[in-house]
C-alpha cells in the first residue's frame, strides 16, 4: 500500500503535504485538499516535515526511502488488524 513513489511523492511535494489514507487506498494530499470535502475521513499517516524528520535530509538514499516504504506499509497493515 505505501510504496517507495509514494515516499518520493511526499517528500517532493510542498512543505504543509501529507501522507493519508483513504477507504483502503494511500496518496500524498496538501493541506488545502485535506480540508476539502474529497479527503473527508482521511487519516493522516505522516506529514513532509514528520518524514524528513525522521530521514534526517530531503535527500534520502534509495535504501533509506525503500526502508521508510517498508516501515510505513507495515505499520499501516497493523492499523487494520
Amino acid at each position: 500500500m505505501i510504496s517507495e513513489t509514494l515516499v518520493r511523492e511526499l517528500l517532493d511535494s510542498a512543505d504543509d503535504s501529507a501522507l493519508v489514507l483513504l477507504e483502503g487506498r494511500a496518496r500524498v494530499a496538501g493541506r488545502a485538499a485535506l480540508d476539502g470535502e474529497d479527503l473527508r475521513g482521511a487519516v493522516v499517516v505522516l506529514t513532509r516535515a514528520d518524514l524528513v524528520d525522521r530521514l534526517g535530509t530531503t535527500h534520502p538514499t534509495p535504501q533509506d526511502v525503500t526502508l521508510m516504504a517498508a516501515s510505513l506499509d507495515d505499520a499501516v497493515g497493523k492499523l487494520g488488524g
